[in-house]
């Protein structure tokens, strides 16, 4: 519940006024709902059934007013400045710019931990780089609405990673800016969150990636880069079920390893 409050009033308290705040309750049971109508009743509510976080995303998306949408998870917190640093940024590109995302604060079990290398936030055409791993932040961006009516939203068949697999649709048609000053402050260690309820996260980002490059409209080079690391990633699960003992996982990913080799 405290998360949900401090992330509310994250927004409310930006020093950019944000035209409108739709909060997606999937179906809580922490009395959210509650704390939204009684302490922040100029709060937009939304409910909807347990269906997950592309569906509440995408919920949200569908039901604003506006063209520029940004997204903050319940147990993340914007700076006072985000939203305002992120509108700079678009207007000095003369408006040419459609997905803008900030530098972080990691806090973990209450400490704060550095960054390693290869979360580096990144600009411009950074497809390649987005490959291996998520390195933009949900809680990060602001985005304009046509890139979702031009390349579509979350996937709701993607237990976790289904901002990974949006971010490379995106990334392999636009620029990405940059507001490279932490702007967001990520909460991890905490019980309930998605990583650390599916194991091998790489299962779902090789789904991501043969979905991609089945069927999207990647360029002859996106579609190279996006093999080799879609082989890279399947390595990875054989190796882990190689050493646990499991035919079962061996033989689906090996046959994927081989089918994948067989088309670069």
């Amino acid at each position: 519940m405290q998360f949900i409050e401090n992330t509310i009033k994250s927004v409310l308290e930006q020093s950019y006024k944000v035209d409108e705040i739709i909060v997606v309750d999937n179906n809580s049971t922490d009395n959210t709902c509650e704390l939204v109508k009684n302490k922040f009743p100029n709060v937009r509510l939304l409910r909807e059934n347990q269906q997950g976080v592309s569906y509440a995303r995408n919920t949200g998306i569908n039901n604003a007013k506006n063209n520029w949408i940004a997204f903050l998870d319940s147990d993340d917190q914007w700076l006072r400045n985000k939203i305002e640093l992120q509108v700079n940024k678009v207007k000095s590109h003369n408006y040419n710019s459609l997905f803008v995302h900030t530098d972080e604060i990691w806090i973990k079990n209450g400490k704060k931990i550095n960054q390693k290398k290869k979360h580096m936030k990144l600009e411009g055409y950074i497809y390649k780089e987005c490959l291996n791993m998520c390195i933009i932040s949900p809680s990060s961006v602001l985005v304009n609405r046509h890139l979702f009516n031009e390349y579509g939203m979350f996937r709701p068949w993607l237990k976790v990673c289904e901002d990974y697999e949006l971010w490379l649709r995106f990334t392999s048609k636009v620029p990405i800016y940059l507001v490279n000053v932490p702007c967001v402050v990520k909460y991890g260690g905490h019980p309930g969150q998605l990583s650390k309820k599916h194991w091998g996260i790489d299962r779902f980002r090789v789904r991501a990636l043969e979905k991609l490059i089945l069927r999207f409209n990647l360029n002859k080079i996106q579609t190279k880069d996006t093999t080799n690391a879609l082989i890279s990633k399947i390595k990875v699960i054989i190796s882990g079920a190689e050493k646990r003992k499991n035919k079962k996982i061996m033989k689906i990913y090996n046959f994927k390893k081989n089918y994948w080799k067989d088309k670069i």
